[in-house]
């Protein structure tokens, strides 16, 4: 009787361990999910465009996008997507439809680039970009970004603190004023 409450109290463990974790979680959708939520619920978006032979794209999603301190903020002030900037998914944006027409699916490592990666001029990866509440881009942040760095640019564009930074001096004293809060570096 005693070893069946023990097995019991352990697999009541993981059982909440497991609905934790699941809880720390970016939610992802796709740019077009993203859209028509804003259309309900008005929020910007933050972008991850990825390949999935990037180095720097796999070790973004394994430290920063899973810190719990994004995830929670990221959750609760943006509509998170991802897009694969080889990849072949065919995409409605601002009336226009973007698709990859030189995808190859044997191809395993490099691909052929997006449309929507071209249109939104994005070259190298990772680039995070965020997008206002109408889905237009308002700038994109180029390569890895820890926990620390993301966070930045995360409460610049949700409190829209970009729109009076017009110059590299006040940018260097926004940056120098800036109170980090999120664990992690």
């Amino acid at each position: 009787m005693a070893m069946r409450k023990i097995y019991f109290i352990i697999a009541f463990i993981f059982v909440g361990i497991s609905i934790n974790a699941q809880g720390t979680k970016i939610k992802w959708m796709s740019l077009t999910e993203a859209v028509k939520a804003q259309e309900k619920n008005p929020k910007k978006i933050m972008m991850d465009v990825y390949t999935v032979w990037c180095g720097p794209c796999k070790m973004l999603d394994q430290n920063t996008f899973q810190n719990p301190d994004v995830v929670k903020y990221v959750n609760e002030n943006y509509y998170a997507v991802k897009f694969n900037a080889e990849g072949n998914e065919v995409i409605k944006y601002q009336g226009k439809e973007f698709k990859n027409p030189d995808f190859d699916p044997d191809n395993t490592g490099r691909n052929a680039q997006h449309e929507l990666s071209q249109a939104f001029a994005i070259n190298s990866y990772p680039t995070i970009i965020f997008l206002d509440e109408q889905g237009n881009p308002i700038m994109p942040i180029i390569g890895y970004q820890s926990p620390n760095q993301l966070e930045l640019y995360l409460k610049l564009f949700y409190k829209n603190d970009h729109q009076v930074i017009k110059t590299q001096e006040a940018w260097d004293e926004y940056q120098s004023k800036f109170q980090f809060e999120f664990t992690g570096s």
